[in-house]
């Protein structure tokens, strides 16, 4: 029987992402920019296929051409001829909708893999009675030749996402290692040239010598200077005595594509800033140009509360084993009026509530640059999966000095939030009702303040080339050490390059500590609409849910190798770990017997202690974090973070037993069903779908039903270019 860990229960929460109340409020000319951005996105989005397994486009490809000539309520009839049950069925439906949602076979939030929940011959026995295969038969069994047995393949190495030994990754090549990216690294830093939109491929002649191949996302491919292009960096190099080079043109058709939906976004825009923006992005994607993305991104943080807000490129690093490379994402979304009010109200208040940051003033921006902080409903996600939450750019240079939005996904927070009492797991029941009650609410103000003050928070010592600092190096002295700061970023140097395997987790928990010190400020919870008891509840249910999120983190840890396969958990478990630390009874974790004899657990927050106990624990540890992130001390700040990071089954939490009783009873994370818009004569239509795993198959069959076919085909060819890098 498969470990429940790497298939998706056929009961697995699947829900619409309402936009139907936000996009008719648009104006024709707002329908057609937000279309265009949203066709770009999907586009884009598409490119996530290829960073994420070598069989991922290939699956794709196969499903669409499934379900194109036969949807879900056709197929059923299929499938029972085909031997299949109605619960088989199910679990074939459920396992395309976690590809589509997921954009690949890996889990976006935790990066295991997925594998069919039904017999490899039957699902064979389907596709071979579909339509699709009575048409074209011998593309079909070339599909399934190509990624049958991966599909279901649960090799050691494959169970999840990793370099080298300790899983697969399509960011490299497979014969790169840990030493492989730190040294290309080194290169980038040398040359200026950021990582985001890279992919790296490694070379070894027959005299044994490497070369190493970076190759830059980007519509066009011509590796010669060309009018426009004024951030040509394609050669060849010798550092460090290896050969570099570095190339254009990695996902030129779906780059293509999305400059094409880019520009006529561009007939729509509201302002010069939004024209600029699309500009800028434009000459990113076709000449793979990062400076060009910071220019477009300039724009972006410059455009004050547009009513169609959108954000298109290679952001996150979370996926990338090195934590430098950006998987691609693109999002469009609608303003909510009212809750962008408390944002705003927030952001006015930013002043005040950072000087109550624990850590000295010099630590801190010179300047707060206050953001564009609102709440959104979406309308369009493209990508692995759905945040609640967003602080973007992920550019140093540009959030420190200049500035940065922040953005509440609010149709998707309520969504996520909502929880039903019979599946809550690891609360005392005289905790669950409430915890049902204020988990939204306490949730929007810890996203708030995670999002604006948490990542918006905090300076970073900088020597640029010039030797000139953006600090008083003479006299600023680290305040656990009293001795003056000997150590900071130099030159090219970013949070990303310096601290890269623990980046995005180490940030992800210092946001999270601001969120949990400061929701303990009345001023924050009156932001919020909560005062009195009922904010002292929010209180509580907001660290309730720190714990326990940290007790449900342990699914996302691998004992076999020691690591951790999603940064936002590892982060929770970490703050776990230093509340349990402070004693006192502050946080207790019980291993106990469930009502149906299987093992289970209980955890407790002692309420009372909150302030007096716990507020001074993660004001202790929160200040570590900003030291050694501002100092760029990786030395120091990975052997504290590390250190909480460990998982162990020592007495008395016994994590590693815990992480046992976890796996056993943990709930699926909820998949999204995205509406479509298509052009109708002169005005754009939605197309919204019900919530279920049929409907998010129909929804992404109909998203590409005009150029499917050709779609297709340029995914295959970009795959197999490749296919003999990742043996």
């Amino acid at each position: 029987m498969v470990d429940s860990q790497y298939i998706l229960p056929n009961d697995v929460g699947i829900s619409p992402l309402d936009c139907a109340e936000a996009f008719p409020l648009l104006s024709p000319k707002e329908k057609l920019y937000a279309h265009y951005l949203s066709r770009a996105s999907w586009y884009g989005g598409l490119i996530v296929l290829l960073q994420t397994s070598p069989e991922s486009p290939t699956i794709y490809v196969l499903l669409q051409r499934l379900f194109r000539k036969q949807p879900p309520s056709v197929l059923e009839s299929v499938a029972s001829a085909a031997g299949l049950s109605p619960e088989e069925y199910q679990a074939f439906l459920v396992y395309a909708a976690g590809i589509y949602s997921n954009m690949g076979n890996y889990k976006s939030f935790g990066d295991t893999k997925f594998i069919p929940n039904l017999p490899k011959e039957k699902l064979k026995a389907l596709i071979w009675q579909s339509q699709a295969f009575k048409d074209s038969p011998t593309q079909m069994e070339a599909l399934w030749n190509s990624c049958g047995d991966l599909m279901y393949s649960l090799d050691e190495k494959l169970k999840q996402l990793g370099l080298g030994d300790k899983g697969i990754t399509t960011y490299f090549s497979g014969n790169c290692c840990l030493k492989d990216a730190e040294l290309v690294q080194k290169f980038l830093d040398s040359k200026n040239l950021s990582a985001y939109n890279t992919r790296l491929f490694k070379q070894v002649n027959n005299d044994g010598k490497c070369c190493y191949e970076v190759r830059l996302a980007s519509a066009i491919k011509d590796e010669c200077p060309i009018d426009g292009d004024v951030d040509n960096k394609c050669g060849c190099y010798n550092f460090d005595g290896t050969l570099f080079k570095v190339v254009r043109g990695d996902y030129a058709p779906l780059m293509q594509r999305v400059v094409d939906c880019l520009k006529k976004a561009k007939a729509y825009a509201a302002n010069e800033n939004e024209e600029h923006m699309l500009e800028e992005y434009v000459q990113s994607f076709f000449f793979g140009s990062i400076e060009a993305h910071k220019q477009g991104s300039r724009y972006w943080i410059r455009d004050k509360g547009p009513i169609v807000e959108s954000h298109i490129g290679f952001i996150e690093s979370y996926r990338d084993p090195f934590g430098s490379r950006g998987e691609f994402e693109g999002f469009v979304a609608v303003v909510n009026k009212a809750m962008s009010a408390r944002f705003a109200e927030l952001v006015n208040s930013a002043e005040v509530l950072l000087p109550e940051l624990p850590w000295p003033t010099q630590f801190e921006k010179d300047r707060f640059l206050k953001p564009d902080f609102t709440s959104l409903d979406v309308l369009t996600f493209a990508g692995s999966g759905i945040p609640v939450g967003i602080s973007i750019p992920n550019y140093d240079c540009i959030r420190q000095s200049e500035g940065f939005k922040n953005v509440s996904l609010g149709n998707v927070l309520a969504v996520a939030s909502a929880t039903q009492k019979e599946k809550l797991t690891f609360l005392r029941e005289e905790d669950k009702d409430l915890y049902i009650k204020l988990k939204n609410p306490s949730f929007e103000v810890q996203v708030g303040l995670h999002e604006l003050l948490g990542h918006g928070s905090g300076k970073l010592f900088v020597e640029d080339e010039k030797g000139n600092f953006n600090f008083d190096s003479k006299n600023v002295r680290n305040p656990e050490t009293g001795e003056l700061v000997s150590s900071w970023y130099k030159g090219s140097e970013t949070w990303d390059s310096k601290f890269s395997t623990i980046a995005s987790t180490y940030e992800e928990c210092r946001a999270e500590c601001v969120g949990l010190y400061l929701c303990l400020n009345n001023r924050v919870l009156s932001i919020f609409g909560q005062e009195g008891s009922d904010a002292e509840d929010v209180v509580y249910i907001n660290w309730l849910n720190m714990v326990r999120a940290g007790v449900l983190a342990l699914e996302f840890y691998t004992p076999v190798n020691k690591t951790w396969r999603q940064a936002h958990m590892q982060a929770r478990f970490v703050i776990l770990r230093v509340l349990l630390e402070a004693n006192e009874g502050l946080v207790s974790l019980e291993h106990t017997v469930g009502s149906d004899g299987k093992p289970d657990a209980i955890i407790s927050l002692d309420r009372t202690k909150i302030r007096s106990v716990g507020k001074p624990a993660i004001e202790r540890f929160l200040r570590k974090l900003q030291i050694h992130k501002s100092t760029a001390d990786v030395e120091g700040g990975r052997a504290l973070y590390e250190g909480y990071s460990s998982v162990t089954d020592s007495e008395p939490e016994k994590f590693l037993t815990l992480r046992e009783t976890v796996l056993l009873r943990k709930e699926a994370r909820k998949m999204f069903v995205q509406a479509n818009t298509r052009v109708q004569g002169d005005t754009i239509e939605l197309q919204e779908y019900a919530g279920s795993a049929a409907d998010l198959i129909r929804s992404f069959v109909d998203r590409f039903h005009d150029d499917g076919e050709e779609l297709e085909e340029e995914i295959l060819a970009l795959s197999q270019m490749d296919a003999h890098c990742w043996s």
